[in-house]
């Protein structure tokens, strides 16, 4: 009766430790395409955000529109998110002028400083990915 006893409780741990690695395993690494089509879709749901560019300001749907109208026109020039936020999202390629977001609660950060933290935030899973834009 004592084997028997033993032998549940080594199932009992076997099928844990499998319940657990299952429960817990990592989510496939995101690609770089869609860390930055996260980074896009981020932009647009700030809601009551307003993205100020070349001293002009826009909604958070026109700034994400931008954006990715930026990402296309660079095609394979940009091939990783980093790339995408300080060659792209990070200035006016005409002026020069870092872009700038101003929050709801009237913070106002620079778009690279803000897509910096969300990516981050991303890739240690702290972010759920959001669908792609459009």
């Amino acid at each position: 009766m004592g084997y028997f006893l033993n032998g549940k409780k080594i199932i009992g741990l076997a099928l844990f430790v499998l319940a657990s690695t299952y429960l817990f395993a990592q989510q496939p690494a995101l690609t770089e395409t869609q860390k930055t089509d996260h980074l896009i879709a981020y932009v647009a749901s700030l809601d009551g955000a307003v993205f100020i560019r070349n001293g002009s300001e826009h909604s958070a749907k026109a700034a994400a529109e931008h954006l990715q109208m930026k990402r296309e026109k660079a095609g394979t020039r940009i091939t990783t998110a980093i790339d995408f936020i300080e060659k792209i999202a990070a200035k006016s390629s005409i002026s020069g002028k870092p872009y700038q977001i101003r929050f709801a609660d009237g913070k106002t950060f620079t778009c690279e400083t803000v897509l910096k933290v969300e990516l981050k935030r991303l890739e240690e899973g702290k972010s759920k990915p959001l669908q792609r834009f459009r």
